[in-house]
C-alpha cells in the first residue's frame, strides 16, 4: 500500500506537518481528530450541528477526522436510541457532514462501533454471556449465525458510509468493545471456531476487515483500532498484539490506530493526572513489526508534544480528540507558530466524557462553544460599550475575552496580582498542572483583544459609576464556608486556601473536613511529595503499567511510594465518599488516595477541635483523631458584596461565576456563564 510522503514546508513542527499519502488520499499533516461521541448523533437537528462542528475542525487544519462511534446494527448500539447506520435512508444525514468537511478540503472517516457487552440496553450480545461491570445488562452469547450476520452488518455499514461520502471507516477493535471481547480469553469462553486458540479469537476481527474491504474499494481508507495495551487481567500478550497487527495489515487495513485500556480497566488513561504522551511507547514498540502507518494516542495536547512523538519515531500519525474539541483551530495556530494562542485541552473530562456518559450533549470546559457552533457565535457588536468586569477568575476572563472580541471596550479588575482566580488554586494540585495552560491562553487572548487589565486593584461601588461604564459584570468569585464547631479558631485549623494558595505548614497527620472535589484535591496535595503527571516512570510504577510488557494486558503490581502524611478524609453524609466527583474521573481520585492509604470516612458528626485533635462521632461512637492539622474544605459561599452594594443603584449589572453560585469551584459553569453573557452584552 502506498503511503509515500509529500514535501513539507513547515519549519515550526516539521514532523507534524509532513503530508502523508494513504492510497490516493493525500492527508495534509500527521494529525488525526480522534473519535469522540458528542451526543449530537442522536438529536433531531444533530447532523446539521455536526456538519458545522466537523467543518470548523477541518478548516482549522485537522488532517483526518474520525467521527463518533456509529453502530452497524441495533445490538451494537451504545444505548436504545444510539446512533446506527444500517439503512439507505440514513445516508442523507451523513452526507451533510461529509459534504461540509470536503467543502473546505478536509478528510473524514466514520467509526464503526459495536459495543458488545458494553451496550446499555437488554439486547446486547457478546462472544460469551458475561456481564460487564459498567452496565447492568447481561449479554446474550452470539450464535454462529449471529456472528456471520454481524460481519455482514459491518460490511453493509461501511458500504453505506462510502455512499455517504466518507473517505474511510475506523473499525473499533479496542477499548473492550465487541471485537476486543472476542480477542481475549477474559471475555471469550467459546469452544467453537470463534474461541479457544488465539487464531480463533482473532477470526472475527479479520473477517470484518476483509468484508469491509470487499464491500468498498481499494482506495477506501480502513483504520483498525487495535488494543495494544488492554490494562485488564487476561488481556492480550505482547506477542499476540504483534501477531494480530501483522494479520490486520495482511487482510487489507490501511492504518492501525492505537487503543489503550478497556473502559473497565482500573488504570486511568486519559485524565489530566496521566503524563502527556504516556502511552506512545507501545506504538513505537509495534512499529518494526508492520509496514502500514501507525497512529498513537492519549494525552497528546500540544503541538510540541505531537512533534516530539513523531520526531522520535513513536508513530506515523498522532490522534488528538479532546484537543480539537477545545480548539478547532489547533493545527492552523501551530502551523502559523501561534501555539501560545491554542486553547489547550486540560483533560478534565468534565464537559466531554462526563456529559457523554450521562447522555448529555458533549461540550468543553475551556470551550463551551464546542458542539454548539450553530448556537454560540461572537457576532461583532453594533453598539460599542464600555464594560467593567470585576474579578479575573474563569468567569470574568471568559466574559472579558469574548466581550472584547465582539468589539466592546473592556476593563478587567482584580484585587490579586495575577489573573486566574481559583484556577491558581487548582493548578497547585498534583496532576492538575494543565490549568496553567488555561491561564496562559487567557493571558494571550486578553492581550490580543486589547482588554485593559487592572490588577492589584480593589474596586468599590464608587469606581463603577454609570458615567464610567455602560455595563458592569461582577465576577468576584467565592469565599470558603466557615465551620461553626467548637475550637474552629484553634491553631491546628487551616482552610484549603491556607494550604493550596498560601502554602502554610501542615503537620504529618491531617484530618480533612469535607470530601467534595476540593477535599480530594487537598488530599492529593498532602499525600504527594511531587506530581507524577510530569514523571512517566514514577506514574507507571504507581499505577502498575508494565512498560516492558512482560505480562498479559500490560499489567504489573503497582509500586506506590509512601505518603509523607497520614490523612483522614471525612464527610458528613452517609453515602460513598466522593460520590459527587466526575463520573469518568472520580474513581481515579478515590483509587489514587487509596494507594496512599488515606482513610476515607463517611457519616461523620464533628464535635470539637482542641489540643487533642479533631473530636468526631462516627457510627454512634465518639472518638478523637489525634492529628496535628485540620484542613477545612466545607464548601464555599458567593463573594457578592459588591453586587449587593450596586444592585439598588446600578442598572445593567450582571452577576456570574462563583459570585452567582458557589459550588465546588465549578470552572465549567463559570466559563460557560461568562461566555454566554458576553454574547448578550
Amino acid at each position: 500500500m502506498d503511503h509515500e510522503q509529500e514535501p513539507n514546508k513547515n519549519n515550526h513542527y516539521p514532523s507534524l506537518f509532513e503530508p502523508i499519502k494513504i492510497h490516493d488520499h493525500v492527508i495534509a499533516n500527521r494529525s488525526i481528530m480522534g473519535s469522540m461521541h458528542t451526543g449530537l448523533e442522536e438529536k433531531w437537528d444533530g447532523y446539521k450541528r455536526l456538519s458545522q462542528y466537523f467543518k470548523e475542525r477541518a478548516e482549522g487544519g485537522a488532517g483526518l477526522i474520525v467521527t463518533g462511534g456509529i453502530a452497524p446494527n441495533f445490538a451494537g448500539r451504545v444505548s436504545p436510541f444510539g446512533s446506527q447506520l444500517s439503512f439507505p435512508w440514513q445516508v442523507a444525514k451523513h452526507r451533510r457532514v461529509t459534504d461540509a468537511v470536503h467543502e473546505v478540503g478536509g478528510k473524514i472517516a466514520m467509526q464503526i462501533l459495536h459495543t458488545g457487552r458494553y451496550a446499555y440496553h437488554p439486547l446486547s450480545v457478546a462472544p460469551s454471556a458475561i456481564k460487564a461491570p459498567i452496565t447492568p445488562f447481561k449479554p446474550k452469547a452470539l450464535s454462529e449465525r449471529g456472528i456471520r450476520k454481524t460481519i455482514g452488518d459491518f460490511a453493509n455499514c461501511a458500504k453505506l458510509a462510502k455512499r455517504a461520502g466518507y473517505d474511510g471507516v475506523e473499525i473499533m477493535g479496542s477499548e473492550g468493545y465487541l471485537i476486543n471481547q472476542f480477542i481475549v480469553t477474559k471475555t471469550n469462553k467459546r469452544t467453537d471456531r470463534w474461541g479457544g486458540s488465539f487464531e480463533n479469537r482473532c477470526r472475527l476481527a479479520l473477517e470484518i476487515i476483509k468484508a469491509v474491504r470487499a464491500s468498498t474499494d481499494s482506495n477506501f481508507i480502513i483504520i483498525f483500532r487495535l488494543s495494544m495495551l488492554d490494562l485488564v487481567d487476561k488481556g492480550s500478550s505482547w506477542d499476540e498484539v504483534i501477531q494480530l497487527a501483522k494479520q490486520v495489515e495482511q487482510v487489507g487495513t490501511s492504518i492501525i490506530n492505537t487503543g489503550i485500556g478497556w473502559h473497565e480497566a482500573r488504570i486511568p488513561t486519559i485524565v489530566t493526572s496521566v503524563p502527556r504522551a504516556n502511552f506512545t511507547w507501545v506504538t513505537k514498540k509495534l512499529k518494526p513489526h508492520v509496514s502500514i502507518p501507525l497512529i498513537t494516542t492519549n494525552r497528546i495536547n500540544t503541538p510540541e508534544v505531537a512533534e516530539k512523538v513523531l520526531a522520535e519515531g513513536h508513530a506515523d500519525m498522532v490522534s488528538m480528540a479532546r484537543p480539537f474539541l477545545a480548539d478547532p483551530l489547533f493545527m492552523n495556530k501551530a502551523k502559523h507558530n501561534q501555539a501560545d494562542f491554542i486553547n489547550t485541552c486540560i483533560a478534565c473530562n468534565q464537559a466531554c466524557l462526563d456529559h457523554a456518559f450521562k447522555n448529555k450533549t458533549v461540550s468543553c470546559l475551556v470551550n463551551p462553544r464546542a458542539c454548539e457552533e450553530t448556537i454560540i457565535n461572537f457576532v461583532p457588536t453594533t453598539s460599542k460599550k464600555k464594560v467593567a468586569i470585576v474579578g479575573a477568575g474563569p468567569a470574568g476572563l471568559a466574559c472579558a475575552v469574548h466581550s472584547a472580541e465582539r468589539g466592546h471596550l473592556v476593563t478587567l479588575f482584580d484585587a490579586a496580582g495575577k489573573i486566574g482566580g481559583q484556577l491558581n488554586v487548582a493548578n497547585q494540585v498534583p496532576g492538575k498542572e494543565e490549568f496553567f495552560e488555561t491561564i496562559r491562553y487567557f493571558e494571550k487572548m486578553l492581550a490580543k483583544h486589547n482588554v485593559d487589565i487592572r490588577l492589584n486593584t480593589l474596586v468599590g461601588a464608587g469606581d463603577l459609576g454609570a458615567d464610567l461604564f455602560d455595563e458592569v459584570v461582577i465576577a468576584t468569585g467565592i469565599k470558603p464556608r466557615q465551620l461553626t464547631i467548637e475550637g474552629v479558631e484553634h491553631q491546628k485549623v487551616l482552610s484549603y486556601l491556607d494550604v493550596l494558595k498560601h502554602k502554610k505548614a501542615v503537620g504529618k497527620s491531617v484530618a480533612i473536613i469535607g470530601a467534595g472535589g476540593i477535599g480530594f484535591d487537598v488530599a492529593e496535595y498532602l499525600t504527594h511529595d511531587k506530581s507524577l503527571a510530569v514523571d512517566q516512570v514514577a506514574w507507571n510504577k504507581e499505577w502498575g503499567v508494565d512498560v516492558d510488557y512482560q505480562e498479559r494486558g500490560g499489567l504489573q503490581k503497582a509500586t506506590v511510594s509512601d505518603s509523607p502524611r497520614e490523612v483522614y478524609l471525612l464527610q458528613r453524609t452517609a453515602g460513598k465518599v466522593g460520590a459527587g466527583l466526575g463520573k469518568t474521573s472520580g474513581w481515579t481520585h478515590r483509587l489514587s488516595l487509596k494507594h496512599k492509604k488515606v482513610q476515607m470516612m463517611n457519616d461523620i458528626e464533628y464535635i470539637k477541635i482542641d489540643d487533642g485533635g479533631l473530636h468526631i462521632r462516627h457510627q454512634q461512637v465518639e472518638k478523637c483523631l489525634d492529628v496535628e492539622s485540620v484542613v477545612v474544605c466545607a464548601g464555599q459561599l458567593p463573594e457578592n458584596t459588591l453586587f449587593q452594594q450596586l444592585s439598588e443603584s446600578r442598572s445593567n449589572l450582571h452577576l456570574i461565576g462563583g459570585a452567582d453560585l458557589a459550588k465546588e469551584l465549578d470552572a465549567k459553569r463559570a466559563i460557560r456563564q461568562g461566555t454566554l453573557l458576553a454574547i448578550k452584552l
